[in-house]
């Protein structure tokens, strides 16, 4: 299982909200995927409002989340 860092920026009515998310999967498209899932339930928008900047592999040493960390070490 890979971990990976999405970066973007989503349009709510007239505010711009930032995000970054570490989100485990096997391929980059899956987790494009999952976060556009995720981001689309938790805020109620549409996939066209979300802008991503960059997707990133990380290694082990760069993750952040606890429970990610926990997870790829096993």
């Amino acid at each position: 299982m890979r971990v990976y860092r999405v970066r973007g920026w989503f349009r709510q009515g007239l505010d711009v909200h930032r995000f970054t998310k570490e989100i485990p999967a096997m391929t980059q498209a899956q987790a494009l995927e999952r976060m556009y899932s995720d981001i689309g339930s938790r805020h109620k928008v549409k996939r066209r409002m979300i802008r991503v900047e960059e997707i990133v592999e990380l290694k082990p040493e760069e993750i952040k989340d606890r429970k990610l960390i926990g997870m790829v070490e096993g």
